[in-house]
């Protein structure tokens, strides 16, 4: 078994971790620099991270988050949102291609205007959208890095989306997509893997 596939297997959602366990600003921005290389929609980079570890501002998430313990015992539990105006950055983000000489002044033009038309041609569902899924990918990444250096993660959907906003002061461009809970797992409580469905009930060839 190759050291990626293991990985894979070894990731699972904790739903217990070790209290008390810090995770270090350095220890978290080493992942975020393997993260910031997932795909995204014209390289639009939609998603943002809003790592809480201040125990008070963890105790509001956790009441956001209906009492969940997690929020509570992780080392830090992780807003993950994505950006419904992403397009509107797509200029800044493309400076740099037109400054090293990939892009000359047309195509540069051109790029930013077919990226800010499309979404502005689809409408705001289309804008949503493209925040949740482009945040969903960036997620994915982060939680096999931090299983990649020894931590392990939790996704999380039940929270009052509404609230959490509040709570951080977030704009409303911002779409939260889910809270990541980091930590230490505590394995004795570990309970089995679920079924998971075989190859034929979910892939389709045609």
């Amino acid at each position: 078994m190759n050291y990626f596939s293991a990985l894979i297997k070894e990731r699972r959602s904790a739903n217990n971790f070790i209290e008390e366990v810090p995770i270090d600003r350095k220890e978290l921005n080493d992942i975020f620099e393997e993260v910031k290389l997932a795909p995204s929609a014209f390289n639009l980079q939609h998603t943002h991270y809003v790592v809480i570890q201040d125990k008070e501002i963890k105790a509001k998430m956790q009441e956001a988050a209906f009492g969940q313990y997690k929020v509570h015992s992780a080392s830090a539990v992780i807003l993950v949102t994505g950006d419904k105006k992403a397009y509107e950055k797509a200029g800044s983000i493309y400076e740099g291609l037109k400054m090293l000489g990939i892009l000359n002044e047309c195509q540069y033009d051109s790029m930013v205007k077919e990226t800010v038309e499309t979404y502005l041609t689809r409408g705001p569902v289309f804008q949503r959208d493209e925040a949740i899924r482009n945040a969903s990918l960036s997620a994915m990444l982060f939680m096999l890095a931090a299983k990649n250096k020894g931590w392990d993660t939790c996704p999380m959907i039940g929270f009052d989306a509404n609230k959490a906003k509040e709570i951080l002061q977030l704009q409303e461009n911002v779409e939260p997509v889910m809270m990541i809970a980091i930590g230490k797992e505590k394995k004795e409580s570990r309970h089995p893997r679920g079924y998971r469905k075989p190859i034929s009930e979910f892939v389709q060839y045609f």
